[in-house]
C-alpha cells in the first residue's frame, strides 16, 4: 500500500522585504522554536550557514510516535527565494521539505512552507501497509498534524520578520 506522495502546504504573507524574511527562513534553527514536533536541530559535519550539500540533524517528538531523529541535506539553496533540504533515508530521500519566498508588492512577501514525502518509503508507508483499513484517516489526520506544524512555523517567521517576535536572547 502506497501513500506517497503525501503533502502539505501552508502560505502567510509577511510584512517584510524577502531579504528580511530570508534571515529567519534560512535558519535551520528557527523551525525547532515554532514547530510542535520538531524539537532541536544541529549543523553536521562542520556546516554553519545554508549551502547545497549541507547537512542537519534533527530531532522530533510527536505524542503518537514518541522521539526520533533524522539527517537531512541541503538540496537547493537560492537567497532570498528557496531553501529546501530532503529527509535522507537508507536508499532515497523520506521527503523534501522547502520554504520559497515570493515577493508581494512592494516590502511584502509570500512566503510558503511545503513538504511532499518520498520518494523513499516512510514509517506512514508501513503503518498504513499494516492497517490499510485506516489509509484515508491516517493520512489526513498526519496531513493535520504537519499543516498545523508548519503554519506555527510560518505564523513565527513573520513574528521575528515583521518584529513582533524577537529571536532568542533579543528584547524590544
Amino acid at each position: 500500500m502506497d501513500t506517497r506522495p503525501l503533502t502539505a502546504q501552508v502560505e502567510v504573507r509577511i510584512a517584510a522585504a524577502p531579504e528580511r524574511v530570508w534571515e529567519f527562513a534560512s535558519d535551520i534553527a528557527v523551525p525547532a522554536r515554532f514547530s510542535g514536533e520538531l524539537q532541536q536541530v544541529e549543523w553536521l559535519d562542520g556546516a554553519e550557514a545554508p549551502r547545497v550539500g549541507a547537512r542537519f540533524t534533527g530531532r522530533n517528538r510527536n505524542k503518537d510516535v514518541g522521539e526520533w531523529s533524522t539527517t537531512c541535506e541541503l538540496v537547493e539553496v537560492h537567497p532570498p527565494q528557496t531553501l529546501a533540504w530532503q529527509v535522507l533515508g537508507a536508499d532515497e530521500a523520506l521527503a523534501t521539505w522547502r520554504f520559497d519566498l515570493i515577493p508581494d508588492g512592494p516590502e511584502a512577501t509570500l512566503l510558503r512552507h511545503r513538504v511532499r514525502t518520498g520518494p523513499g518509503r516512510t514509517p506512514l508507508d508501513d503503518f498504513i501497509a499494516r492497517r490499510p483499513d485506516k489509509k484515508e484517516k491516517v493520512i489526513q489526520y498526519r496531513r493535520n498534524i504537519l499543516e498545523t506544524n508548519m503554519r506555527a512555523t510560518a505564523e513565527g517567521i513573520r513574528g521575528l520578520a515583521e518584529g513582533t517576535e524577537y529571536p532568542a536572547g533579543r528584547t524590544a
